[in-house]
């Protein structure tokens, strides 16, 4: 199915600007999620084999999720589990309604796998989000698994009153959904990364700590940190017993050469890049996770992943998940089955019963 896509559907998507070809889709999924049959249909023809992973007191039925940033509005909730993805984190969702930064925000770099936006937390809100999950509950059309919250910070709170922009998004969208992320690693808002000072992402942690007793928290970083930084946050996340990491986000670094002029036009475009550049740094920045830790903080890891080969990578480098956005961009529906039959060959080849046993073992 991935080749059907990659040589009939992928040319015309590709022929639309790239965020109105990601609304047409995200539209498409969201009609789909809606009739009786095709959700079913779409689970035969994309489904994925179990590969169950368990994290968090949460039981995912394989590692390859749906990234942030795909489904901000909750539009399609339903459809990712038909798509073959273990989880799928909506979001960024922020306290306010934003219309994010002026478009045009999304450039596609297609000969070298890459995306670059500057989309700038686009969403309805917490509240209109929270609205649109009680209505997929109400339908009777719940995923059975993991869902996840990608918290943003509002464009127009100052920095010094992020904490409750925080809260109040965790407040309003708590029961909703199984895990949140928060997320200070954002390029596309102004300052946001200064979040990711230990200061200031402890009174965040603190705040989200006083209205939350049981439900996971993750932190999703910047690739562009330095080690020192990221350890910074690690201790952090024991401080205040975090369920995880999500590494990492996109960059702001650009490749040091491309052979290829649209590419090169592309990487001038102010926003963070996504896809096949990031790959080796986002793995790195797991590494680093992993070792510093003693593996004992559980990953997401994000960057890079198109194929069971790059999954594999990810997971031997230290990630117990995994997420895809540009992946699926290029790749198509098919990539989460793909991946997952990629993996539990690979497994059979190396001799191993459970993906548990080759984490962090790169």
């Amino acid at each position: 199915m991935g080749w059907i896509y990659r040589n009939c559907l992928q040319p015309l998507l590709f022929l639309q600007e790239s965020e109105a070809a990601h609304n047409r889709v995200i539209g498409g999924l969201s009609w789909a999620g809606r009739l009786p049959l095709v959700p079913m249909l779409a689970d035969a023809v994309y489904g994925a084999p179990d590969l169950p992973v368990t994290l968090g007191g949460l039981r995912f039925p394989n590692p390859i999720g749906l990234a942030a940033g795909m489904d901000k509005h909750a539009a399609a909730v339903p459809m990712w589990e038909r798509l073959g993805f273990g989880f799928a984190e909506l979001g960024g969702v922020t306290q306010y309604a934003q219309p994010g930064n002026d478009p045009p925000r999304m450039f596609r770099a297609v000969n070298e796998g890459a995306l670059v936006n500057r989309m700038g937390f686009n969403n309805p809100g917490a509240e209109a989000v929270a609205q649109a999950l009680q209505q997929w509950r109400a339908r009777d059309q719940w995923p059975t698994h993991p869902i996840g919250i990608n918290l943003g910070k509002s464009k127009v709170t100052p920095l010094e009153e992020a904490a409750e922009d925080y809260a109040f998004s965790f407040r309003t969208l708590q029961g909703l959904a199984d895990f949140f992320v928060v997320n200070v690693s954002s390029p596309n808002t102004p300052n946001l990364r200064q979040l990711q000072d230990k200061s200031a992402l402890d009174d965040i942690l603190k705040a989200l700590r006083a209205v939350n007793s049981k439900v996971p928290l993750l932190i999703k970083i910047a690739p562009d940190l330095t080690y020192e930084a990221i350890d910074d946050v690690l201790e952090l996340a024991t401080v205040h017993s975090l369920a995880g990491i999500v590494a990492t986000n996109t960059t702001i670094e650009r490749p040091e050469e491309s052979g290829d002029a649209q590419c090169r036009a592309i990487y001038e475009q102010t926003g963070g890049l996504s896809g096949a550049p990031l790959r080796t740094r986002s793995t790195e920045v797991i590494a680093h996770i992993y070792q510093h830790t003693e593996g004992k903080l559980p990953i997401i890891g994000v960057g890079g992943i198109f194929t069971a080969a790059d999954a594999w990578e990810k997971i031997t480098a230290g990630a117990s998940l995994l997420q895809v956005y540009t992946g699926l961009v290029y790749e198509g529906p098919a990539i989460a089955g793909d991946i997952v039959r990629g993996l539990k060959a690979r497994m059979e080849q190396e001799g191993v019963r459970s993906l548990a046993e080759v984490i962090g073992q790169s």
